[in-house]
């Protein structure tokens, strides 16, 4: 097990990084990096069915640590995909390599009121068991993140029935019947949140949301149906001390609405200028995520130094957990992946800024905006 650098535990660099807090280096992680350009991950693949895989804790369990032994990341995500709660809603979902498939999609009022509210313990303790397995292997000093979708994001693929560009029957819902995607926003809410809980329960040290559709909404509708849901979700969850990222891709317009989510971190894409965005919520207890361009890996090594080493530039290490700004692609070599952790844990951080003095007129403001 590759040991952290500095006297700080990899988790309590992650947890200084979730609240904003100096830290000697930043920590890294990437989204989807127990996943296909791992030969051992193609390996058990070949004998085993990506929802065997979920749903078996000791191999989801398995596959989360192989980006910890390969590659020295400083957080592990368990392995499990974003529609296991919509299944445990009652949705017909299949995935397979080709994608996922829900049969009879969500367009209805009667199929919206069809879907239930879950135990997690019971309808998904697989998810929670290989947390749990994930804690007893990597001890105290390692953070385990948990997952689900955001509300908008699970709602496109109930809706759709699939992965498609733009999701029209989506936003031909959200448009002819603004009332019924509500109601499928907040019922996805309602069920999230103890899923999460249940996730936190087990030993996650931190949850993410992943939005990965956000940016198919203009401010308008963000603010109208997928920003309500996700501050319905967040205080059902009440989460407290346990950080949560909001990952939010193409979403440089809804910055404003982001920011009122609840969440403690914002992962962004690589579309956006960290050190812009840094600016922007310089005066808001918000931590940001990513966002180097998952296609940067596949250059060469050099290149991906720099680009991990000017993503930490940019926010001077500040409130920064270094990621991708999506999933690693599954034909990323692996020294290109080992590459971009090893640049960015040793990436020069600028040394902390005296505190400012409390101003008294502040006192009362809230962690975020109203």
């Amino acid at each position: 097990m590759p040991p952290a650098p500095h006297t700080e535990t990899r988790k309590e660099l992650f947890l200084r990084a979730c609240r904003r807090e100096h830290v000697p280096r930043v920590p890294v992680w990437m989204m989807r990096q127990a996943g296909r350009y791992l030969p051992e991950y193609r390996a058990l693949r070949e004998k085993h069915s990506f929802m065997e895989v979920a749903k078996t804790p000791e191999l989801a369990a398995e596959v989360s640590l192989q980006p910890f032994r390969r590659l020295g990341v400083d957080a592990v995500i368990v392995f499990s995909d974003i529609l296991i709660p919509a299944e445990a809603m009652g949705a017909n979902v299949e995935i397979a390599d080709a994608g996922p498939v829900i049969h009879s999609p969500v367009r209805t009022a009667a199929q919206v009121d069809a879907l239930v509210c879950f135990d997690p313990e019971q309808e998904t303790r697989f998810v929670c068991d290989a947390i749990r397995r994930l804690r007893r292997e990597l001890g105290p000093d390692v953070p385990v993140i948990g997952f689900a979708a955001a509300p908008w994001t699970l709602a496109c693929y109930l809706i759709q029935g699939g992965s498609h560009d733009g999701f029209p029957a989506a936003k031909t819902m959200l448009l002819s019947d603004p009332r019924l995607m509500q109601s499928l926003l907040q019922k996805i809410a309602l069920a999230t949140a103890p899923y999460l809980r249940a996730q936190i329960d087990a030993g996650a040290t931190a949850v993410q949301l992943f939005d990965t559709w956000a940016g198919e909404l203009d401010a308008t509708d963000y603010r109208q149906f997928e920003l309500p849901a996700l501050q319905l979700l967040l205080a059902e969850l009440a989460a407290g001390d346990t950080p949560v990222i909001l990952f939010a891709k193409a979403a440089n317009h809804l910055l404003e609405f982001l920011s009122k989510t609840g969440a403690n971190v914002l992962s962004l894409d690589w579309r956006a200028d960290l050190g812009e965005v840094r600016k922007y919520f310089d005066d808001r207890p918000l931590a940001l995520q990513g966002n180097v361009d998952p296609c940067v890996l596949l250059a060469p090594q050099e290149v991906v130094v720099r680009a991990a080493q000017q993503a930490v530039k940019r926010t001077a290490g500040l409130g920064h957990i270094l990621n991708l700004g999506h999933g690693i692609l599954p034909q990323t070599p692996v020294e290109h992946a080992l590459a971009f952790v090893q640049a960015g844990q040793s990436a020069p951080v600028a040394a902390p800024k005296p505190e400012k003095p409390p101003v008294q007129a502040a006192a009362s403001k809230g962690p975020f905006l109203q």
